[in-house]
């Protein structure tokens, strides 16, 4: 899996990247869709902690534009990616800092089907592992064109 400055990473299952570059801060996530049809990665957004419990999800029109589309197949493996670049960005240093210390961030991610519907926000969190490897955990997932299920 690469960025496009040519920086690039070997993902496992259940894995995840959180990498401090000389210009940008790199993450990544193993992804597996469980849903029926196409999942078609749209936005997201990182909070530099991690969110546990019925914490919501910000508003998704602040959510971060993927810069190229990303497509997980039903029942198959893809990935997700995202870099900060702008070292002005408020959320830029505390990132850094947590990856750092090596403490979990949570990314939380906004995609639904190849028409545009069923949007769906699912929440992640990356998470420091064993050595210097990172592991990616789903914990929460909200339907944003229909009702709730719970």
């Amino acid at each position: 899996m690469g960025f496009q400055d040519q920086k690039w990473y070997r993902i496992p299952g259940g894995g995840a990247v959180a990498d401090l570059g000389e210009d940008a801060i790199y993450l990544a996530m193993s992804l597996r869709n469980v849903g029926n049809g196409i999942a078609v990665l749209d936005r997201w957004s990182v909070v530099p902690d991690r969110l546990v419990g019925d914490v919501g999800h910000e508003d998704p029109a602040n959510f971060r534009r993927l810069t190229r589309d990303l497509y997980v197949a039903p029942a198959d493996r893809g990935f997700w990616q995202g870099a900060l670049r702008d070292t002005s960005d408020p959320v830029y240093e505390k990132v850094r800092d947590r990856i750092k210390a090596r403490e979990p961030i949570t990314v939380d991610i906004l995609y639904g089907d190849y028409d545009g519907g069923q949007r769906m926000v699912s929440r992640f969190s990356i998470t420091p592992g064993h050595d210097d490897a990172w592991m990616c955990v789903s914990s929460r997932h909200w339907n944003l064109d229909r009702p709730e299920p719970r």
